[in-house]
């Protein structure tokens, strides 16, 4: 018997539907002489600390650097402590059974470097000697199953890419650990969360905020000539800046009494405007946060499900290129798309024409290819869905379009002795800007139309205003400009070629930086305030301390990701990367214990409810610090820690909003308000008629 593993039950049913297995048994599938099993994403990962021997948070332990990292099943939060996940324990103990008799493994983990790195963890755990097989697939339609099962290869072909993922999870380990802790200990109390890649993404949302912030905006004028010729009117505006309104007045009055406008330069060119490269995931996220708001991790969540669904390809992906044989069947994919309502056309009109290559590339295809549908016609989808459906389809319809041709029409006119500039553009063939019919963005010297002017031709002034312009930093972060940002490790890159030059060297991969942005949030480091990102009060007390530290060097962190590339193709050795983390884990943990934390410690927040001082909020509690009052009041009441703004509701209205997921003490979850009784001791107040109870009172010093 052969046993199949995929990373996750709905996957492991599409497998077995293949290879005929039907008979559904506890954590597995079985039938024609195939096992089908699964995993539920990281069932096995490093064990913390304690395992080791090693008490945490104490100063003299630090840096904590296991020669051989233990592994251990997955743990889950139970109460104070952290716990073996039940359900990880069961599904590894159906596993190590049908592992002990399988004759072969075949793994159908998720084709990439974290899938790699979920079974290879299993195995060893489970010390599991039985040799096994690599099925990598970009699909899950049967097709590409059975594709993939005949050309299935020796797991150890993938060792590399294994090494690679083990030295980025020891990584992340050795370095969140230890500078989380470090932190702790020097701010004296509380639990901080710093991380590899977390802290230099945090770095770019504070970063930014404060240069936007602080920025004072300076007001500078323009002139726009208003002239025409052959009854096509037009308005052009000066090159020269004015710093003063008086100026540019005076400029303004000497234009209107000119004798007229002379034009001194006419430049005309073509242009051609390649269509845009396929989506890889975090193109894709980007364009869907700001096309439709939506969060990198919901792209995600929507692009997996559609995946599952036979819908598109392998989602987690960082090309956006194909190779030749997938284009090859590109034609009968796009001949699937002619009936949609929105771009069926255009995916018709490339029916037996000339498709364009330029998202034709082997040689930048990585682990997977660009995302593609995959011609199974879509039905019932759920609205986003659709929309992220559309969206890559729509992608694809653009990739493989003509170019949009246009001419250009650049002018240069002089008036009083002061220069002025006009654009005009002129679609000659919209080509792949067709399919969302979106209009170009056009800057302030575009004119919607020109008439036909030429060197010397001398016109009449019609008028002139002044425009008054002010200097703008650049706007807050949203997650799209996040995400490019990350993808660069936070070097400015407007160009998409160089950006795509830069991915190897940028913060996280794409599976995983939607995962890092969520994690800021579940910190309460960021928020978002509509589609901006902002650092909270404890994200910028923490970046305020690490702001010039090696844990919050973004372009060192970009560095760590090109190194582990190259692990995955074995230009570089595992042990020497380690190594450098280990070197680096120490000089970060100098650092953070020898910071002034004060701080991050707590923040000075609302005004205290029984004697009007000011309460200070810290991870644990809020307490007034009038000696006299000293009330307290814990943040964690029925195993369910308070937020920040939930905190602060309560201390200034006297009552929170519902909040849900409080823990009965004979199991389950209820919700309800927290308010203050007439001691100033919380108590639950419940929506419909219910008696309000005490949970645990607040202390109060006498």
């Amino acid at each position: 018997m052969k046993v199949i593993i995929a990373e996750k039950p709905s996957v492991a049913q599409q497998i077995a539907a293949v290879v005929g297995a039907t008979a559904r048994k506890d954590g597995y599938i079985e039938g024609g002489g195939y096992a089908v099993t699964w995993a539920f994403g990281h069932l096995v990962g490093p064990a913390m600390p304690e395992a080791y021997g090693i008490e945490g948070f104490k100063r003299e332990n630090l840096p904590i650097l296991p020669e051989t990292f233990v592994l251990e099943p997955r743990r889950v939060k139970s109460g104070k402590e952290y716990k073996p996940d039940p359900g990880a324990v069961k599904q590894l103990a159906v596993l190590k059974e049908l592992f002990s008799r399988a004759e072969r493994i075949v793994v159908a983990t998720d084709a990439g470097r974290e899938g790699e790195l979920i079974f290879r963890f299993i195995y060893h755990y489970l010390d599991c000697k039985t040799l096994f097989d690599r099925l990598w697939i970009s699909s899950l339609t049967e097709r590409a199953i059975r594709e993939g099962l005949a050309a299935i290869r020796p797991g150890s072909e993938y060792d590399n890419l294994y090494l690679s993922a083990r030295a980025r999870c020891e990584a992340d380990w050795i370095v969140g650990i230890n500078a989380s802790q470090a932190l702790a200990i020097a701010a004296g109390r509380g639990a901080w969360s710093l991380g590899r890649v977390q802290t230099p993404t945090l770095a770019l949302v504070c970063g930014r905020y404060l240069e936007n912030t602080s920025f004072t905006p300076q007001t500078y004028f323009r002139l726009k000539l208003h002239a025409a010729k052959d009854a096509t009117a037009f308005a052009a505006l000066s090159s020269p800046k004015f710093d003063t309104k008086a100026a540019a007045e005076e400029a303004c009055a000497t234009v209107r009494g000119s004798d007229g406008v002379k034009v001194t330069k006419v430049e005309r060119r073509h242009a051609t405007e390649q269509p845009p490269l396929l989506y890889d995931l975090t193109s894709l996220q980007k364009e869907a946060n700001t096309r439709h708001g939506f969060s990198a991790e919901k792209t995600l969540g929507i692009a997996q499900e559609l995946y599952e669904k036979k819908l598109v390809t392998y989602p987690r992906t960082g090309s956006r290129y194909i190779p030749q044989d997938v284009f090859e069947e590109i034609a009968p994919l796009l001949a699937s798309l002619s009936g949609h309502t929105g771009f069926g056309h255009q995916a018709a009109d490339l029916s037996g024409g000339e498709l364009n290559r330029r998202s034709v590339d082997g040689k930048k295809v990585t682990d997977h290819h660009a995302l593609l549908i995959t011609g199974h016609t879509p039905a019932g989808l759920a609205a986003d869905h659709a929309k992220i459906y559309d969206m890559i389809a729509g992608r694809m319809v653009e990739a493989f379009s003509p170019a949009c041709l246009k001419e250009i029409t650049s002018v240069r006119m002089e008036c009083a002795g002061i220069p002025f500039e006009v654009r005009g553009t002129v679609v000659t063939s919209a080509g792949w800007r067709k399919v969302w019919g979106e209009p170009e963005e056009r800057t302030e010297e575009d004119a919607a139309a020109l008439p036909e002017l030429a060197e010397g031709d001398m016109l009449t002034v019609r008028g002139c205003d002044l425009v008054e312009k002010q200097t703008r930093p650049r706007p807050l972060h949203t997650e799209s400009s996040l995400l490019a940002a990350m993808e660069t490790a936070g070097k400015e890159q407007e160009d998409e070629a160089e950006r795509e030059a830069m991915k190897d060297s940028g913060l996280g991969t794409p599976a995983t930086r939607a995962a890092v942005i969520e994690t800021l949030f579940s910190r309460e480091y960021i928020k978002r305030e509509k589609k901006s990102l902002v650092p909270t009060e404890k994200g910028l007390a923490v970046y305020g301390i690490v702001k010039d530290m090696r844990i919050a060097d973004a372009a060192m962190t970009g560095g760590w990701e090109l190194a582990l590339a190259k692990i995955a193709t074995g230009e570089m050795n595992a042990f020497t990367f380690r190594k450098g983390i280990e070197v680096y884990a120490s000089q970060i943990t100098s650092e953070l214990l020898k910071a002034q934390v004060g701080a991050v410690a707590g923040r000075t927040g609302a005004p205290c409810p029984r004697c009007g001082g000011r309460m200070t909020f810290y991870p644990k509690a809020a307490k007034c610090e009038n000696a006299e009052c000293g009330l307290t009041v814990f943040r964690t009441i029925a195993k369910k820690e308070l937020t920040d703004g939930q905190l602060e509701a309560l201390l200034v209205k006297g009552r929170t909003p519902t909040i849900e997921g409080f823990a009965k003490k004979d199991g389950g979850t209820f919700e309800a308000a927290v308010v203050f009784d007439g001691d100033y001791r919380t108590a639950f107040a419940f929506e419909q008629g219910g008696k309000t109870r005490k949970p645990g009172a607040a202390k109060v010093r006498k």
